[in-house]
């Protein structure tokens, strides 16, 4: 009987691995034939590039084969899993080498946002014409002063004529050979003359104050500073001392340090502009442009058309210090503006002794002896007597006053030899935002999302009710106070801690975020409505600011590591067309000032040149270190945290009383302690210590510490140093410092003794 014999067939193709037999392990033929031709698949497949101007021979490379990714994936994982888990690793693979571009190839230098939320849309509702015209405007108005470069994504044609910069010397260039578009703007100012400042024999015990008039190169400041440059705070604290003369006497050879001159004045004459006229004629490249998109490259908010085409007035005339009919320019008023809400505490008390002590007031002569030539800068302190969406009462201007005139902290202040140089006003939301013209017909439509904060809205139970407040007689240091404002809704004892009707913060836990809601936006009315510089309250002047008032530029301030802006010092030019560029793109952006969204406004569009974002060790020392950056060569002094300033480690922190005022941060113009508004700055002597002149006051407030201590308590009746703390901190070296100025026992920083 014949029997059926299987043979092995070998060089077909198939599988020789079976385990056991030689039997065929396929289930179909569709598989049958895959496994044939799995062995012969390679991960990489050669790809040949033609090379530009060889013809004979090709580029090989080595790229990865479709084909055998997708059957591996199909035999790992079968084929609906296999197709998503390829479709997945080709986009992490494609993620990356953007990922890795963007942080080390481009200009942010930064990650990429894996999380994108709605504040990464765009924000911008100008046209690139519009955007144009405002850099045009600014630089005409000698508001950039500056030699850095201007965005080519502006994409102008001719370089802006910049009075704030001197006439440079350059080679000319014939139209053929030029760029489309140019990125800098053409001096035609005055020469500038860089100061060598410091303190001559034999008056060498103090820094001499500010030449009148002059300016700080911040282009110069920038380059010593950046943080995005690797910057140590350290070594710029010493750029800033040593060329702002703040050394006094104690200056070491260092070599010629002619780089760190950053002061200059300006001689009042025009150099000869050695441009030809046909340096400011569009190349013929721009010609052939005619029917290109005018805003390309600019992308609009979603939702929102192009804003109408921007009406500006004439730029000011841009006029050097020397040659002003008068020190103060109505142009640039010298005004200090600070918010405030709910009683006067020892945070605005502390800011206006630092600004007492610091700034140039002629407080030492007598008023017929007054420099002819000084323009003194003004403080206004704006107060918002109640909660941030409380209804405006007729009487708030009298009631302010009156609780001035009762609050010790405040009361100093209303003595008659500060009434040219301090100012309270009262703050009325209606009345600053009907003062905004760019604003005035439109924000009502937002009053039920007016406390906006970085796209969050803080919901109130009622808008602000407007009531207009009449006219009010006040006494002769209240002369110059605003005639309407706002006062505390009549909220119940239960309420008055809520969100809505709270004043001021408590406690961490009590926090008014309304009113910092209310003052982000504060700042940038005051700022555009009169012009001058906001500050924080809880920021502290340590040196005069003259040079910055010269630099006719806006500028905020680095929100730390983070190419964001801080506002809590923010200089804006009045009625500028910046400014008007801000308030009608936060307008459309629900009027939403948080520094991080105003760092997206002009991101957006192309203006941060506009509004410099000065390194933070000008105004903020301590950050970076609060955030363990530059910790291998840290300042002085050493705050790890920003409650250090209160309670100084006795471990790290070098006897701060030993030291004094002239240990801390010198050279930087403010310090920002950031909030802690419950903390006070002396807890054994928490009253204004100010002598026998306003004693009365100083009885009070003791009196008031004294309850609040409780029969537990410290104060004590008697001055005697056995019952003072023996480590003090940075803080009551501050206040003890600035107080002992105003009873005349020690002068200010620059030995100038105070006259009453």
């Amino acid at each position: 009987m014949a029997s059926s014999v299987y043979i092995s067939q070998r060089g077909n193709g198939l599988a020789q691995n079976s385990r056991y037999n030689d039997l065929p392990i396929h289930s179909t033929a569709v598989r049958e034939k895959w496994q044939r031709h799995q062995q012969a698949s390679s991960w990489l497949i050669p790809i040949s590039l033609p090379i530009p101007g060889v013809r004979t021979r090709r580029l090989r490379l080595m790229a990865p084969n479709p084909t055998r990714l997708h059957q591996f994936s199909v035999a790992r994982f079968g084929r609906r899993k296999g197709t998503f888990v390829l479709c997945v690793g080709l986009f992490v693979m494609v993620f990356t080498m953007f990922a890795f571009h963007k942080r080390f190839a481009t200009h942010e230098k930064t990650w990429p946002n894996t999380w994108p939320t709605f504040s990464d849309t765009s924000t911008l509702v100008y046209r690139q014409e519009d955007i144009q015209r405002i850099w045009e405007w600014e630089i005409a108005a000698g508001h950039y002063p500056s030699s850095f470069k201007l965005p080519k994504q502006l994409a102008l044609s001719y370089p802006p004529r910049n009075p704030a910069l001197p006439a440079r010397k350059s080679a000319t260039i014939p139209s053929r050979f030029r760029p489309p578009t140019v990125t800098n703007s053409q001096g035609i100012g005055s020469k500038r003359v860089y100061l060598d400042i410091q303190s001559r024999p034999p008056h060498v015990a103090y820094p001499p104050r500010p030449v009148l008039g002059s300016v700080a190169d911040l282009d110069v400041v920038m380059e010593h500073c950046d943080f995005s440059t690797n910057q140590y705070v350290r070594d710029c604290l010493e750029v800033l001392r040593l060329g702002g003369g703040l050394d006094n006497g104690r200056r070491l050879r260092r070599g010629k340090m002619d780089e760190w001159q950053y002061i200059y004045v300006e001689d009042g004459q025009l150099e000869n502009v050695t441009e030809p006229d046909a340096m400011f004629k569009p190349s013929f490249a721009l010609k052939t442009q005619g029917d290109m998109d005018p805003s390309a490259g600019f992308s609009k908010k979603r939702g929102v058309d192009w804003e109408p085409h921007l009406q500006l007035p004439p730029p000011p005339k841009y006029t050097p210090y020397r040659d002003q009919p008068a020190p103060c320019d109505d142009q640039n008023p010298r005004l200090f503006h600070m918010f405030w809400t709910g009683p006067f505490t020892d945070k605005p008390y502390l800011a206006l002794l630092s600004y007492l002590y610091t700034q140039n007031l002629g407080l030492h002569l007598d008023e017929n002896d007054l420099d002819p030539n000084l323009c003194r800068p003004k403080f206004w302190l704006w107060i918002n007597p109640g909660p941030a969406a409380s209804v405006a009462n007729p009487s708030a201007v009298r009631d302010m006053f009156d609780d001035l005139k009762s609050n010790p902290w405040a009361s100093p202040f209303l003595h008659p030899r500060f009434k040219d140089v301090i100012q309270f006003k009262l703050w009325n939301t209606t009345e600053q935002l009907d003062g905004i013209p760019e604003i005035r017909e439109e924000w009502r439509a937002l009053r039920d999302s007016l406390f906006n904060s970085g796209g969050v809205v803080e919901k109130v139970p009622q808008p602000v009710v407007e009531v207009k407040s009449e006219e009010i007689e006040i006494e002769e240091e209240s002369e110059s106070t605003v005639a309407e404002g706002v006062a505390p809704t009549g909220a119940t004892k239960a309420e008055d801690d809520d969100k809505v009707n709270r004043v001021g913060s408590k406690s961490a836990s009590s926090y008014d975020k309304l009113s910092v809601i209310l003052s982000d936006m504060a700042r940038f009315v005051l700022c555009h409505r009169f012009g001058g510089i906001y500050l924080d309250a809880d920021t502290l002047f340590l040196r005069d600011w003259e040079e910055l008032w010269g630099w006719k530029g806006a500028f905020a301030y680095r929100w730390s590591r983070l190419e964001k802006y801080n506002t809590a010092v923010l200089k804006l030019n009045k009625g500028s067309a910046l400014g008007t560029f801000l308030f009608r793109t936060a307008l459309k952006n629900g009027l939403d000032f948080h520094p991080m969204t105003v760092s997206k406004y002009t991101k957006d569009a192309y203006l941060e040149g506009l509004l410099l974002r000065l390194p933070d060790a000008l105004f903020d020392s301590a950050w970076l270190n609060t955030e363990d950056y530059q910790m291998d060569r840290p300042p002085q002094p050493f705050l790890k945290a920003f409650g250090d300033f209160f309670d100084t480690p006795a471990d790290t922190s070098a006897a701060p009383h030993a030291m004094g005022f002239d240990g801390f941060y010198k050279g930087a113009y403010s310090y920002h302690f950031h909030n802690f508004w419950w903390r006070p700055f002396d807890r054994v002597r928490n009253w204004p210590d100010l002598g026998e002149r306003f004693i009365n006051g100083e009885r009070v407030a003791r009196a008031a510490a004294a309850s609040e201590a409780g029969p537990a308590g410290d104060t004590h009746e008697s001055d005697l140093v056995a019952y003072d703390q023996r480590d003090l901190s940075w803080a009551m070296v501050l206040k003890r410092t600035f107080e002992s100025h105003i009873r005349g026992e020690i002068p200010n920083m620059y030995g100038e003794w105070m006259q009453w």
